[in-house]
Formats: structure tokens, sequence, C-alpha cells
């Protein structure tokens, strides 16, 4: 009897220890493989798509991830507003290669690739943490209220307080304070173009006042230089090497401007649409209410996908 009972504790030990393994298990997205991931979540999962529009994975969560970012090429960070660790997964795997407890309010992770360092900022604490890309906290800065979209440029790590008016010049090594700039309230959206020696910020408007433009501001002294009229509510900003790309909410329109600011192109896209990226020649807009994808080229869409609900945010690898 003593040995079938431990036969039989040895054998439930082995099947809790294969159930975990399979938890933490997804589908493997091999190294060479360029893709555009979509999270959604609403229904917390991740979707990985070819420059075909093809979908090569799905990875879904039993988790409520509200961001997602690349560590390097074949990591993912996810994280949640409402959790209290973060996540990280090999890609080339699909197995969980650590968690990393941290406090409940995460608002957005940011990935420097010339330091090999992630940065996290928090809606309950107001700060903005560094780590390594092995999870290994570096540094902790306290800030405005609601510290959120965050950008990297040579020393600097510019962080946008969105239920403040202040934007916050870290040091990117040490995250002391330099410098803090005036700007509105819901601030959201934020894109760096060094040609023009500017930083580019949208939002959402405060109150019964939405916000109707992008502000351009002097990356070295934050002295604003005016404001492009994108409504409504333009909050997803991207650069590429000739153009910025910006999603307004509120109207559901892609706007596409030089450097200078003059738009060169609009176009009605998406239900909702909170972010835009580019993926190979294609302009890639997500739209959150109906959970599409929208592949753009040359001013057309010429092919939509469907993802899963809620699609919030564009992760981009290209070998």
């Amino acid at each position: 009897m003593l040995k079938k009972w431990a036969f039989f504790i040895f054998s439930l030990v082995q099947i809790v220890w294969l159930a975990g393994c399979t938890e933490n298990s997804l589908e493997p997205i091999e190294r060479n493989q360029n893709f555009i991931a979509s999270l959604n979540i609403q229904e917390p999962s991740l979707d990985f798509i070819d420059e075909q529009g093809n979908v090569i994975a799905t990875w879904l969560f039993d988790k409520a991830y509200s961001g997602a970012i690349l560590l390097g090429q074949d990591h993912v960070l996810l994280y949640g507003h409402q959790l209290n660790e973060i996540d990280v997964y090999t890609l080339s795997t699909g197995k969980k290669l650590y968690s990393k407890k941290v406090q409940v309010g995460t608002t957005n992770a940011y990935y420097v690739e010339n330091k090999k360092q992630f940065f996290i900022t928090n809606s309950k604490t107001n700060t903005v943490t560094s780590f390594d890309e092995k999870g290994n906290e570096l540094a902790t800065q306290k800030l405005g209220n609601y510290p959120m979209s965050m950008a990297a440029y040579k020393d600097k790590l510019y962080v946008i307080n969105y239920k403040d008016t202040k934007l916050s010049v870290l040091n990117i090594d040490n995250l002391k304070i330099e410098q803090e700039w005036p700007i509105q309230k819901s601030s959201h959206g934020i894109a760096i173009l060094e040609e023009t020696n500017e930083l580019w910020i949208g939002g959402h408007g405060a109150g019964s006042k939405p916000n109707s433009t992008v502000k351009k501001y002097d990356l070295t002294t934050g002295e604003e230089h005016g404001e492009i009229e994108m409504p409504l509510m333009p909050v997803g900003l991207t650069k590429t090497k000739d153009s910025v790309l910006v999603v307004s909410h509120g109207h559901n329109k892609l706007y596409v401007t030089d450097f200078d600011g003059n738009v060169k192109w609009q176009q009605e896209v998406g239900a909702n649409p909170f972010v835009v990226n580019q993926f190979k020649d294609y302009i890639v807009v997500a739209g959150y209410d109906d959970h599409t994808l929208y592949f753009i080229k040359e001013g057309q869409v010429k092919k939509t996908v469907d993802v899963g609900n809620g699609a919030f945010q564009l992760l981009v690898r290209e070998e």
C-alpha cells in the first residue's frame, strides 16, 4: 500500500509539473520570420501576421495584459495595468523566460536597444523604473501624475505625465530629472524627429474639450514650435524613414506628414484606431472596435486581417 501511495504522489507531481510547462508554452515563432503582431486586450491575445496578411500564430492568454513590447529580436514583454508582475516570453520557443514582480499600475513599457534596458511607468506610484534585460531593477524616479508615453534619444528619456501638465526629461542612465516642459493635460503619443530636432506630442484633450492637434517641441529646450491640425484626438504617432504616421481615433483618421508637419495625405480607416505602424511596404492601422488590421499601400487599403478583440498595440519585427 505504501508503494502504491508513493507512486500516486510521484505521478501527481509529474502531472502538475507537465501542466505547468504546457501552460507556459505557446506556439514558437521562427527566428527569421518577419511579422507584425497585434496585441488584443478585450480578450487578451497576440496575433502574429506575415507580410502576406496570413496569421502565422495566435497566443491566447489568461491574464489581463494591456500592453507589450519586443525586447530585441527574440523576446516579448507583456504587462497589465491591474497585474502585479510582468512576463517575458522567448518567441523562438514559445516559453516563458521569466516573470518579475512589479507594483499594480503599470501604464507602459519601453525598450532601448543600445542600452539593453527597458523602462516601466506606473500610475499608482507615479514612477518610472529601469531594468536590464534579465529583469533586474536598476533605478527608479518619481515623476508627475500618471506617467505613460515614453521615447528615448541619445542620453535622454522623455516621459509624458498623462494626467499632468508637464513632460519629464530624464538622464537615461540614472533617471535623474534634468528638465520639465509644460504640455497640455491628457497628452498621449510621442515621436522624436532628429532630422528637425523636434519632439511631437498628440493627445486626447481634457474634459469637454477634445484635442485636435499634434504639437511640436524643440528637442533640446522644450520650446513649442507650433502645431498640426489633426482632428480628432491624435494619439498614435510613429516616425518612419521619411514620414510621420498619426492616427486620430476620434474621427477614425490616418494622417501622413512630412518632417515639417505638412500633411501629405489622409484617409478614414478602421473603427476607433489607437495605433499605427509600418511593416515592410505597408502602413498598418489597428481598428480597436472592429478587431481588424488595415494594410495600406500608396494611400489605398490593400488587405485587411481579422484579429482578436480590442486590437490595441502593434509590434513589428523585420530581420
